[in-house]
């Protein structure tokens, strides 16, 4: 168990990097729910970005969305966060949205269709060398509905041949992170459906391609602190995307739903050194704000990623220990409760004050003016949503 102190200096150099659509309109397939004071382009969304780590104090990037994020000069895109306090992050690809792929992207019966796709990833990493960003995250929404509709092997060959291309075009530490997703909007097969496919393609491609897994990601009931230990004990986690599900990837706020399984994602992470100043684990949020507003939606999931933290550093990791080896299993599950039912909210506020931040970053995001100012400044345009 890491004393308080211990505690707070992980929790001090934690990082969660933001999703810049999270502060787009957004919605459910049925509509999108528009809302005042919502960015207009990319550099209002990281101003939007920036307001969340001047509150929480651990929040200090915002990962881009490639072509929703698009702009003429990527140097003055990252001056102006820079100006904010912040930095750019990950660059992610979308080959989902355009009337081409409704076969599928990289693994597209039609040639044409899948050189499109690859020179999107391309294109993507140019954004990557501009920008400074260390890592590539890959979601393909490829799969097939019907049986019978093309060859699940060829599919595999293609995928593999496109992952290879965009991995021998990185350099330096760029790496390729690639994303799983049980089903949709694919329902017979999809291409990357699940973390063992993820790792097998990661396993071939070498050491700087890693797994991500998007907590929302998966069939009710799956084991994802399993899948997370298994992961970081073959060193091939490479990044979390943070939300919450109830049925499907409902994209809710992390710890929404189930707050005692982020605790025991976040002890996993913590028991292999995830937590630890070097580790090349990244993690972020991947959210959409569709009923409540976006910024404080964004504050109020760092803080609950940092409550689940803080628990998961308070387990007595020597008394579990014990426990285990003694065959204890209720000593061993009493253990974990212990620390998950521990109030860390004041910890969590002694380490803000000391930091020179206000306790509740809630309460003083909403007593410093900036949503209403948002709303008074941002009049006219066309605001940032799905589609950009």
């Amino acid at each position: 168990m890491a004393g308080r102190e211990a505690a707070k200096n992980v929790l001090r150099a934690q990082r969660i990097e933001l999703p810049s659509w999270a502060f787009g309109n957004s919605g459910t397939r049925f509509k999108v729910f528009a809302q005042q004071g919502v960015p207009r382009d990319p550099f209002e969304k990281v101003a939007d970005a920036a307001q969340v780590h001047r509150f929480t104090g651990v929040a200090p990037s915002v990962a881009l969305h490639i072509p929703w994020d698009q702009v003429a000069d990527y140097a003055a895109l990252g001056r102006a966060a820079a100006d904010a306090g912040i930095a750019l992050g990950t660059v992610n690809a979308n080959v989902f949205q355009d009337d081409d792929y409704k076969l599928g992207s990289v693994t597209n019966p039609d040639p044409a269709v899948r050189r499109k796709a690859l020179d999107h990833l391309f294109a993507c990493v140019d954004v990557m060398d501009l920008t400074g960003s260390r890592d590539l995250k890959l979601w393909f929404s490829d799969g097939t509905n019907y049986p019978g509709q093309d060859d699940i092997r060829a599919r595999q060959d293609r995928l593999a041949e496109a992952l290879s291309a965009v991995y021998e075009r990185l350099s330096g530490d760029q790496r390729l992170i690639l994303e799983y997703k049980l089903f949709e909007p694919a329902f017979y097969t999809t291409d990357v459906p699940d973390w063992g496919t993820a790792y097998a393609h990661c396993l071939r491609l070498g050491e700087r391609a890693r797994v991500c897994v998007d907590t929302g990601h998966h069939a009710p009931g799956t084991n994802i602190e399993f899948i997370v230990a298994f992961l970081l004990r073959e060193q091939k986690l490479g990044a979390f995307d943070f939300n919450s599900r109830f049925y499907a990837d409902d994209d809710l706020m992390v710890g929404a739903a189930d707050p005692f399984q982020l605790f025991r994602i976040l002890f996993e992470v913590a028991r292999a050194g995830g937590l630890a100043a070097d580790s090349q684990i990244a993690f972020m949020l991947d959210q959409c704000h569709n009923i409540e507003p976006k910024i404080p939606g964004q504050i109020r999931s760092v803080m609950n990623v940092q409550e689940a933290t803080a628990k998961a550093l308070l387990v007595d990791t020597e008394a579990l220990a014990a426990a285990q080896a003694a065959g204890d299993v209720l000593g061993a599950n009493g253990v974990l409760m212990d620390a998950f039912n521990t109030d860390v909210r004041p910890l969590l506020a002694e380490l803000r004050e000391e930091g020179g931040l206000d306790p509740d970053p809630m309460a003083a995001y909403a007593r410093s003016g900036y949503a209403e100012r948002i709303v008074a400044e941002r009049v006219g345009g066309t605001q940032a949503g799905w589609g950009a």
